[in-house]
């Protein structure tokens, strides 16, 4: 079945998908850190003081997340996420008429949580449980979404902000997020319920078995996969947040570091369309213990290149990693753990993405205050993701044998 025929058969899923990540876009990182310089500026915040506040803000929602996400093996999809699109509606316009500093951390959790942490976490979630022997591509068509968002929204939005105040951005955003609920509530008119359909496939894990989440937390592979699930959640989050700051040093405007954006989603979707065939052939044992190894060229260039060429070849790395970001760990939790409980599973992933994706900005932007040039910082990234590596072949391959 080629990737064409798989959509139009199951176009209704896969656009749900597809929305539900294009939105969370209004909570992740490279969607926010476009604002930074503004919100700097309006409240008066240095990089330490702004990325502290990151830091507060995603780990709380981090926290919530290891709640919040196992609502989704009790709701329907578009239950739960008609409700959580109305919280990040509100969310966009509490960021548009905030006034204070003070209240500028819980700020950041309503977007947060909301848009990076349970939009994204309800559609992958939905397609891990819905789709079993093609899970790779649903997965890959899914979180287009992702992509399209981080195509289209950092060039349009900059080049919005000069003739439109900010403010009045993030009131857009939160009138486009309130209008895709009934859309998603149509897409949804004939789902099936999570218990329901979990019961049907019966897609275990290791040892024959669906895993519920306190196992899965006394077995050694979850804690072989803390940095593989740490790094690309706090680095590439570090990376898009700092693209201000970043194209500072290196001498660039702003507008012509996002311009090379739209190329590394390209990339990206490439990465992520070619790793979900590649899953659904080879599965999740195989390649995802190697998957992270571009990011180690990536920021080894983006540390020593001085050129918005070097910047080019190490955003195609990035992306290579990105993409199959989206769908290799992903499509991991339901093979190796099932799908019974793979929304509380997931929901613990999840958490630990989210909190790196905390510790990211606000380790950055407290090493740039302290004279610790991102440069130097990005040396040190990518020795993290030679020992990310490490682990994930030490682990995965231990863990394969109980397939």
């Amino acid at each position: 079945m080629n990737l064409f025929r798989f959509f139009l058969d199951n176009a209704q899923w896969l656009a749900a998908g597809i929305l539900l990540t294009f939105l969370s876009s209004f909570g992740q990182t490279f969607f926010i850190s476009i604002f930074a310089g503004e919100i700097r500026e309006s409240f008066g915040l240095s990089h330490g003081d702004w990325g502290l506040t990151y830091t507060i803000g995603t780990s709380v929602s981090a926290a919530v997340m290891i709640w919040a996400g196992g609502l989704t093996d009790i709701f329907r999809t578009r239950v739960i996420g008609g409700i959580v699109l109305a919280m990040l509606s509100a969310a966009c316009l509490f960021m548009a008429f905030n006034m204070w500093a003070a209240l500028l951390p819980v700020v950041i959790f309503a977007l947060r949580f909301t848009g990076q942490g349970m939009t994204s976490h309800i559609a992958v979630v939905s397609m891990g449980r819905w789709f079993v022997a093609t899970r790779g591509k649903a997965l890959s068509v899914a979180t287009l979404g992702f992509s399209i968002g981080e195509a289209i929204l950092p060039l349009a939005f900059v080049a919005l902000m000069v003739f439109v105040d900010w403010r009045f951005l993030w009131v857009g955003a939160a009138v486009v997020a309130l209008l895709a609920i009934p859309v998603l509530v149509r897409l949804l008119k004939q789902e099936r319920t999570p218990q329901s359909h979990a019961e049907t496939d019966h897609a275990t894990g290791m040892l024959g078995r669906h895993w519920r989440r306190p196992e899965m937390l006394r077995h050694f592979l979850f804690w072989f996969m803390i940095p593989a699930l740490l790094g690309p959640s706090a680095f590439n989050t570090a990376f898009f947040f700092q693209q201000v700051h970043f194209a500072e040093i290196k001498g660039w405007s702003h507008l012509e570091l996002v311009a090379l954006f739209p190329l590394y989603t390209l990339a990206a979707v490439s990465a992520m369309m070619l790793s979900g065939s590649l899953l659904d052939r080879f599965g999740t044992a195989r390649l995802l213990p190697w998957y992270q190894l571009p990011m180690v060229a990536a920021f080894v260039l983006f540390a020593l290149g001085q050129s918005l060429f070097s910047a080019l070849l190490g955003l195609m790395f990035l992306a290579i990693s990105a993409g199959a970001n989206q769908t290799l760990p992903n499509a991991f939790w339901a093979e190796f753990y099932g799908t019974r409980s793979l929304g509380a599973i997931k929901a613990m992933a999840a958490a630990v993405m989210v909190l790196g994706s905390a510790l990211g900005p606000g380790i950055t932007g407290v090493l740039i205050d302290a004279g610790i040039g991102i440069e130097t910082q990005y040396i040190g990234v990518a020795a993290f993701f030679v020992f990310a590596t490490v682990c994930m072949i030490i682990g995965v391959r231990r863990a394969a044998r109980m397939l």
